[in-house]
């Protein structure tokens, strides 16, 4: 049986590396779907890697697609490091621009300038807005914030439907679902003429550079996530963890609702039903690509939108289906969760009856002289102690398999396993009866008062008791008749 044992310490190479290994795994898994669906592996990983990059007009567009992404990410990145499982940005990306393009729809030709910042400010308030309904729930009724703003994407969408197909629908758009298009004055300053690329690039660049310092070099982001990551320490500390659960989810809202603003006053120009671009989603990808940090989210940034134009490019050139980006995003973050997995974790071969095979097995020992009292027990001898190594166990004879461990030792004379339950409590040597116990310590086992488990057989990383001891390190427990049976 397979069994994943976690790791005493993950290696800090590998939780750093392990995105350019998923990346890299990836590009195989794309080469072989490429192959299988017919089409050259080698045009395939150029459309994807290399057109968005060839050109100045394909990096003004890769910049576009890479905003709205880093935006919602950064804010996601303070959920995220808060305990907080914000995933309802896109909703929130889509109230932010709901909002945004209703201020735009009331600006005119002589609408002065001022209407822009007034613009975005509104989608950031109905980010924050939208996100606020997820932190009332989970802060009055504890609410799963996951359910919770996930079903608000939703109502988010409808939403918008209902305006560009009712109250706010462009009388003269041919009976398209759509809006007016917005005044000139409410469009984005530019930064390139003849790109797309606008002053949200910097706005999102500027707002990375604010999170670094916010987490890293300011008390309250180290009260932000202490007070998400746990609770009580943060209260032992003076930290509000409602302060936190509220902070993260006002701020990742206000992100989500800044970018919604700057897409439909953007490259959109109008609101219509394809606002919802799926960004809201893929930011979360960029964030767990990015470590949850501002100059890897950068990065991820990039490569999620290269992933966008790849997609576009795929369709027209290749003649692929546009799901192809999502099937991309789909495979980078499976990639990266199984990378993470094997960081965290190691694989274990362990047999069937749960006992790890030539692993360590231990009892309840307890001497006057305290010379077993960290003792574990192997299948030959007893250890760590040199003089259980020495003088070894007397094995019962005719015993064979799980009862072989039916013996005791030459220098304490205290039983093992598979002894009745009763003579473990009262003859085994433990001596304290429903007072007494075990504690797993690593590959020890060390004397601890502990409550009475009523025969209960307890598992951990394959270790395992038959005392009616329960194990404070225990993490799973079956009944004592059915280990009784297995040895048997």
């Amino acid at each position: 049986m397979i069994k994943l044992e976690p790791r005493p310490q993950a290696s800090r190479w590998w939780t750093y590396g392990s995105p350019l290994l998923a990346l890299c795994i990836t590009v195989l898994m794309g080469v072989a779907l490429f192959a299988v669906l017919g089409k050259d592996p080698v045009r395939g990983l150029q459309v994807f890697f290399w057109e968005p990059l060839r050109s100045q007009y394909a990096l003004g567009e890769l910049m576009v697609k890479a905003t709205p992404l880093l935006l919602i990410a950064l804010g996601l990145a303070v959920c995220f490091r808060s305990n907080v499982w914000n995933i309802g940005a896109e909703g929130q990306f889509v109230m932010g621009a709901i909002a945004a393009g209703g201020v735009a729809l009331m600006a005119s030709k002589d609408t002065g300038a001022w209407i822009v910042p007034a613009l975005l400010l509104a989608g950031v308030l109905g980010g924050m807005a939208w996100a606020g309904v997820t932190a009332l729930l989970r802060d009055r009724f504890n609410a799963n914030e996951i359910l919770v703003s996930l079903m608000l994407v939703y109502v988010a969408s409808l939403f918008l439907s209902f305006l560009v197909f009712g109250p706010w629908k462009d009388p003269m758009g041919y009976n398209f679902p759509q809006t007016r298009t917005f005044e000139k004055v409410t469009q984005i300053p530019r930064l390139m003429a003849g790109s797309r690329v606008h002053i949200g690039l910097l706005m999102a660049l500027a707002g990375a550079a604010v999170l670094w310092v916010f987490l890293f070099r300011s008390r309250a982001g180290f009260a932000q996530q202490v007070g998400g990551l746990a609770p009580a320490a943060a209260r032992y500390a003076g930290f509000s963890s409602r302060r936190a659960l509220w902070t993260a989810l006002l701020i990742s809202g206000g992100a989500a609702g800044l970018a919604g603003g700057l897409e439909v006053a953007g490259p959109i120009g109008q609101l219509t039903p394809y606002v919802p671009a799926g960004y809201g989603f893929a930011a979360i990808i960029v964030a767990f690509v990015g470590r949850l940090h501002p100059v890897g989210m950068v990065f991820s940034a990039i490569l999620m939108s290269m992933f966008y134009i790849g997609g576009e490019l795929a369709q027209s050139r290749l003649g692929l289906p546009k799901s192809l980006t999502g099937v991309f995003q789909g495979l980078l973050l499976f990639s990266l969760l199984a990378c993470d997995t094997f960081i965290a974790y190691r694989v274990r071969w362990v047999r069937a009856g749960g006992v790890k095979a030539g692993g360590l097995i231990h009892g309840i020992l307890r001497t006057p002289d305290r010379r077993h009292a960290q003792c574990g027990h192997r299948a030959g001898h007893c250890g760590p102690g040199p003089a259980h190594q020495r003088e070894g166990w007397h094995r019962q004879p005719g015993r064979r398999g799980h009862d072989a461990v039916r013996r005791h030792c030459r220098i304490c004379h205290r039983g093992a396993h598979g002894q009745p339950l009763a003579g473990l409590c009262s003859g085994h040597g433990c001596g304290r009866g429903a007072g007494g116990g075990v504690r797993l310590a690593g590959d020890l086992v060390q004397h601890q008062p502990v409550r009475h488990g009523a025969g209960a057989v307890l598992v951990r990383r394959g270790f395992f008791s038959v005392c009616g001891h329960q194990l404070r390190a225990g993490q799973a427990a079956r009944a004592a008749q059915g280990h009784a049976a297995a040895a048997g």
